[in-house]
C-alpha cells in the first residue's frame, strides 16, 4: 500500500490593482520536502485579462509568471534564488508580497500521487 505524501501548496494570484485587493487565480505552486518535489504551473486566460481593466501589460505579466516558474523548477536562468533546496524556494515564491504577482498562504494537504493531485488542485482552482 502506497503511503500517503505531505505537501503544502498555494495558489498564484493576479492581482491588477494592488490597492483594490481584487484578484483572480492564474496558477498553483506545490511542494512536498520528503520527496523533494516542487512544481509551478499557470495559466493566464487573456481574455479574462482584458476583463480586469487594468492597465498591465499581458506579456510583462507572463515574463513575471516565467520567472516564478523558473525558480520552483530550479532553473538557472531563475537567479539565484532558484539554486535554493527546495523548502526554501517554495518559501520565497509564497512569501507574502506587495505585487501583482501574489500567492495565497500555503495549505496542508496529504496525497499518495503529487502528480495527480497537482493537476486536480489547478483544475479546481485555476482552470
Amino acid at each position: 500500500m502506497q503511503e500517503d505524501k505531505i505537501y503544502e501548496y498555494a495558489v498564484i494570484r493576479l492581482v491588477p490593482k494592488i490597492e483594490r485587493e481584487e484578484f483572480f487565480n492564474i496558477g498553483l505552486v506545490m511542494f512536498s520536502k520528503k520527496e523533494k518535489f516542487i512544481k509551478v504551473e499557470f495559466y493566464l486566460c487573456p481574455d479574462k485579462f482584458k476583463l480586469m481593466h487594468s492597465k498591465l501589460d499581458y506579456d510583462d505579466v507572463i515574463q513575471n509568471l516565467e520567472s516564478f516558474k523558473k525558480i520552483g523548477e530550479g532553473n538557472k536562468e531563475g537567479g539565484p534564488i532558484s539554486q535554493f533546496e527546495i523548502p526554501e524556494r517554495f518559501r520565497w515564491l509564497t512569501a507574502v508580497r506587495s505585487s501583482v504577482v501574489q500567492t495565497s498562504r500555503p495549505h496542508p494537504g496529504k496525497s499518495k500521487d503529487l502528480e495527480k493531485t497537482f493537476g486536480k488542485l489547478f483544475e479546481e482552482l485555476v482552470k
